[in-house]
Parts: C-alpha cells; sequence; structure tokens
C-alpha cells in the first residue's frame, strides 16, 4: 500500500510559544522511519524518494494561533471507553495552563451537539470542572453514533469563532473528521481538526496501541477468573465468557494470556465449526471428559458464518457498522444441546462483562497514555496542524493523516499472539472439518 504521511498546516507559524521555560523542542523535521526492519526500512519511498517516514508529535518553537484569541471545542463519539475522560481533562489542563487558552468548549452528545438542529448547549470547560473527571467512567460529554450535517457543523463552529476542534473517537469519528477538516479547508477556514484515535477492540490500523485496551484486557482477565472459579466450583462446570472485538480477537486474546485460565478462545480470524470430529463441540467434550470444567472466552464476531445463514438480510447500525448475531447465546444454546443430546451433565455459567468493561474508569497505565494524547493533541492544534491524529507507533508518538487510519488490523492466525495463545490454551490450531 502506497501512503502519503505529509501533514497539512493552516499557515506559517509566526507567534512564540509560552511552552518556551521546558527547554525542549520538536522540530517537523525530526520524523521516524515507517519500515524500521534493516532489510525492509527502504522499500516503500515518499515522494522524494526517501524511506517512508512520519512527523514526530511534541511543542514547537513558534505557534500558529494566539491563546488570547484561540477558542477550542473537545467532543466524544462512539462507543463508551475506558480513559475518554482522562484525554478531556488532559487537552483542558494543557490548553488552559501550558498555553493559556481561556475559551474550551465540551461538546455534548457527540456531533449531534455541533449541530444546532439538535439544540444542545455547549460546556464551558475550565480545570475546576475537568479536575476529578478521570475517577469517572465513561464521557462526562456524553456521546453518539452515526451522521450530522458536515456544513451545518462548521458553520455552526464559524459563528461560535472556534479555531480548534478535538474528536474523540474509532475510525467512523476520524473519517467524519477528516471530512470536517477536508470542507474546512475548501471554504478558507481557519480551522484545525485534530483527532485523538479511540477504540477499544484496539483495531485500528498503523497504531500501536488504542487507548482503554490495557483497562479492557485487565477487566477482561478479571472476568476469565470469575468463569474459572465457577467451572472449578460445579460437577463438570463450564465458564463461557463473551468479550467485545466486532472484527479483530485482540481482546480475548490478550487476556488469555494475561490469565492462563482459559481453555479455549475464539475469535473472528479464526473460523471453527461446532458440528463433526474436528468441530469444537466435539473437542469441548475431551476436554470435559479428561478434566472436568472448561473456561471459552469467545469475541463478540466470532463465528458469524456460522449465525448467519443463506440470504439473511444484513442490518446495519447508525455508524455503518454490520449489526452482529449473538454468538455467545448462541453459543450457550449449542453447548447445552449438544450435552443434553449425549446425556452428559454439566454446569454452564454465561458471563457477558462487555458493557461493565467499557464504562469503568481507565487504569494507570490507560490514564499515563491518555494524558500524553491529550498534551500532544494540543501541541499539534496550536501549531495550526490540522487533518491529522496524534498516535503511538513504535514506541514513538507521531502525526497520522486522518485519512490513512481506518479499522482492520486484525491477529495474524499464522502469527506470534495466535501461537502463544494455542500454546497457553492448549486447544487444537484447526477445529474445521475441512
Amino acid at each position: 500500500m502506497n501512503y502519503d504521511f505529509s501533514i497539512k498546516n493552516l499557515g506559517e507559524c509566526k507567534i512564540e510559544s509560552p511552552l518556551s521555560d521546558i527547554g525542549y523542542f520538536t522540530e517537523d523535521k525530526k520524523r521516524l522511519l515507517f519500515n524500521i526492519y534493516l532489510d525492509d526500512y527502504s522499500s516503500q519511498k515518499d515522494k522524494n524518494g526517501q524511506p517512508l517516514s512520519l512527523e514526530i508529535a511534541g511543542p514547537r518553537s513558534k505557534i500558529f494561533f494566539s491563546p488570547a484569541k484561540t477558542k477550542a471545542a473537545i467532543v466524544t463519539c462512539g462507543g463508551l471507553c475506558p480513559g475518554i475522560n482522562d484525554v478531556v481533562r488532559s487537552i483542558t489542563m494543557t490548553l488552559f495552563h501550558r498555553y493559556g487558552v481561556k475559551n474550551i468548549y465540551g461538546v455534548r452528545y457527540g456531533f449531534r451537539g455541533l449541530n444546532p438542529a439538535c439544540g444542545h448547549e455547549l460546556l464551558h470547560l475550565t480545570p475546576d470542572f475537568v479536575d476529578d473527571i478521570t475517577s469517572i467512567g465513561g464521557s462526562i460529554l456524553s456521546s453518539s453514533r452515526g451522521p450530522q450535517d458536515i456544513n451545518a457543523m462548521l458553520d455552526y463552529m464559524a459563528n461560535l469563532k472556534v479555531n480548534i476542534l478535538f474528536c474523540i473517537g474509532g475510525d467512523g469519528t476520524m473519517k467524519a473528521a477528516a471530512q470536517l477538516a477536508n470542507i474546512a479547508e475548501q471554504k478558507k477556514l481557519e480551522l484545525s481538526i485534530i483527532g485523538i484515535p479511540k477504540t477499544i477492540d484496539n483495531d485500528l490500523d498503523l497504531i500501536q496501541k488504542s487507548f482503554g485496551f490495557d483497562t479492557a484486557i485487565e477487566k477482561a482477565a478479571e472476568s476469565i477468573k470469575s468463569a474459572h472459579v465457577e467451572a472449578k466450583g460445579y460437577f463438570n462446570g463450564i465458564g463461557l465468557i463473551k468479550i467485545m472485538g466486532r472484527l479483530s480477537g485482540h481482546i480475548a486474546a490478550y487476556a488469555a494470556l494475561a490469565q492462563n485460565d482459559t481453555n479455549f478462545v475464539l475469535i473472528p480470524e479464526v473460523p471453527f465449526d461446532m458440528e463433526g470430529e474436528k468441530g469444537f463441540l466435539k473437542i469441548l467434550e475431551k476436554r470435559m471428559r479428561a478434566r472436568g470444567h472448561a473456561v471459552i472466552m469467545v469475541a463478540e464476531g466470532a463465528g458469524q458464518d456460522l449465525l448467519r445463514k443463506g440470504n439473511a438480510p444484513v442490518e446495519k447500525d447508525s455508524s455503518g457498522n454490520i449489526r452482529l448475531l449473538d454468538i455467545g447465546l448462541y453459543m450457550k444454546s449449542s453447548i447445552e444441546n449438544y450435552f443434553r443430546s449425549i446425556d452428559m451433565e454439566i454446569n454452564l455459567k454465561y458471563i457477558e462483562p462487555s458493557y461493565l468493561i467499557r464504562s469503568v474508569p481507565a487504569n494507570a497505565s490507560d490514564s499515563i497514555y491518555c494524558s500524553s494524547l491529550g498534551q500532544y493533541a494540543v501541541h499539534a492544534a496550536m501549531t495550526g496542524k490540522t487533518g491529522l491524529l496524534v498516535a503511538l507507533m513504535k514506541e514513538d508518538y507521531v502525526h497520522l493523516p486522518l485519512h490513512t487510519v481506518a479499522s482492520g488490523r486484525t491477529i495474524n492466525p499464522h502469527g506470534n499472539v495466535w501461537l502463544r495463545v494455542l500454546e497457553t490454551t492448549g486447544q487444537p490450531a484447526n477445529m474445521k472439518n475441512v
């Protein structure tokens, strides 16, 4: 794939940064190699024939926006995720204390709050307002899904004289932010659009890790502990956990690696059969006869081919995502019916912790990460950069153009992570009959 990692600027930076007391600034010419392996680093080149690289994030010595005149807004979109409030707080604190920006708006209910037709009033964010919000899960600004009128949102921000918009969300939010940036450029608006990527599934391309993922692993591992206790507490006990993971099984896989009591991990990337000699049910039966208990973790997007038969209509939600059929309840019913058919007693406990995980506050690791993302987002915005998101890549924070980021990063069924899962669980590499 040919990438273009060039970053757009609203204009020349002429204002001395108020961060001069720090004594550290990053220059635009400081860049990170995209391909870091010696035998591969020069395989992709930019338009100048140089190895492909990315702009390093960080404060610049000159800024574009005058802090006293700057108005910023923060919006949170899509599903809830641990760490959203940490990002909101970090952005607010950095704008207010480090750059002296006093006019900071909180947009209520996602992009709906930027469409005046929806009638949601903006919040005025101050250090006092955001001081204790990191102890609260979810988003203090609330959220929503689905598109809004791009021109209506831009006109609204222009009337308010908003110079910077921080968009916290997943790939759908980043696509909308890219549209906002492109049309704002066409209208010659001095509006910086900065994205902070959020997806608890950790499935965004190019990005090393999404915030909230570490917290999700920690909480998912706790559910494995509970399922294991339940499974061992009864005769022929089975603990079945359904966890997040629409297109990828990162949470399920890493939670199993973090808590080694899982015996089966089922993810969207690895198809499986339920019936037959090599199918899941027969393998589970062998496990139960040998050990007398089992813990199963299934990602919500796994096994959709088993549920969606023939020409059944495919529904989509307001964000354009395919509505998944419930693999958890299907697994529960199939397991109970199978063991009933072979006259073997089991005691199955079904656990679905997804919404509990999404709504908890961030753990320490995610809090640190969120704070950094918020700070780097502000540094980029104040220098007039636009149409980008800040992200962690190869242990460094970089600027990525919004158009380069989309969901789709999956677990390689032949890669190191999945191999480690197979070694940890002891499950067969193949549960297909053909």
